[in-house]
């Protein structure tokens, strides 16, 4: 591997949201060049994404460029693992489209990647902003009073899942692996590439593997709104209440606290049932019933 980061950028229909973002890159990336590798990922997009990828070619002469155009649209989740899988940096850092990072960011993750090398997976912290409603959700997602480096990065992970698991640990904007992790764990989980929540699954493998930092500073802004799954009542169904609690059952199998996974599947259910339902009566008998269940499963 001869760069320290690979910034790999996902897209598919958006060319006005990666116009933007490559504007921030090519500004970002200037002094970083030959540390950096960059992938683009176009899944097969009909509107003018070609034409944004050719304008922004010329900014990046002197750093490694990668241009794929898949020759179908796969999905979101495998575009994302095309880049892991195709990253040849010690990290790989998949970045969404939409999110907007802060000037400062690239430079203090090349920083603090040089400065702690036993890093399996660097957490930044980050600000909610929904772009549709312009009202913002939180500024911070993790609230600590300093950055925090663990060692024992399954216990760091632990505490960070229940935080926001749907936002913290999934959003890949705020994820930087080590890539020969991440890519054992798409491996090591083939099928997962059909789970929408696949991320949460990628991130805990690269915890339980190494050491972890979270950062106590934003480093971007999580902009919400433009979401395709979570605007799909049934994509939203899936990832909710069929592919997040397959990601924590998963988890458990790989080393994490059962009792938690097992407590974060059961909220899930509550959830649905509190939301669609409303029958609470009913949930204590239900979760009462799947808890003693679930702790027979060997």
């Amino acid at each position: 591997m001869s760069s320290l980061l690979t910034i790999a950028i996902p897209t598919y229909n958006r060319a006005h949201l990666l116009d933007q973002q490559l504007a921030w890159l090519a500004n970002s990336i200037k002094g970083f060049e030959s540390e950096c590798e960059i992938i683009i990922s176009d899944n097969c997009s009909t509107d003018t994404t070609s034409k944004v990828i050719q304008k922004w070619q010329p900014a990046f002469t002197t750093t490694q460029l990668r241009i794929n155009r898949n020759h179908e649209n796969i999905g979101a989740i495998k575009n994302i693992a095309y880049c892991i899988n195709n990253a040849t940096s010690k990290y790989v850092w998949t970045i969404s489209d939409d999110d907007k990072i802060y000037d400062k960011t690239l430079a203090y993750l090349l920083q603090e990647l040089k400065a702690n090398p036993e890093l399996s997976l660097l957490i930044l912290n980050f600000s909610n902003f929904n772009i549709k409603t312009n009202q913002q959700r939180f500024t911070h997602c993790f609230n600590i009073e300093n950055d925090e480096v663990n060692r024992n990065g399954k216990a760091l992970f632990e505490r960070c899942l229940p935080v926001d698991f749907a936002g913290g640990v999934a959003l890949t904007t705020a994820l930087v692996y080590q890539t020969t992790i991440a890519k054992r764990a798409l491996q090591e989980w083939a099928s997962g590439l059909n789970n929408l929540a696949v991320q949460i699954y990628v991130t805990g493998f690269c915890a339980l593997h190494g050491s972890v930092k979270v950062t106590k500073d934003t480093y971007l802004q999580c902009n919400t709104g433009t979401n395709f799954w979570r605007e799909n009542a049934k994509l939203a169904f899936q990832l909710r209440y069929v592919d997040i609690p397959a990601v924590f059952w998963k988890l458990s199998r790989i080393g994490y606290s059962k009792k938690l996974c097992i407590s974060m599947i059961l909220s899930q259910y509550e959830r649905m049932i509190l939301e669609h339902f409303q029958m609470r009566y009913l949930w204590r008998r239900l979760k009462s019933g799947i808890r003693s269940r679930l702790w027979k499963v060997q």
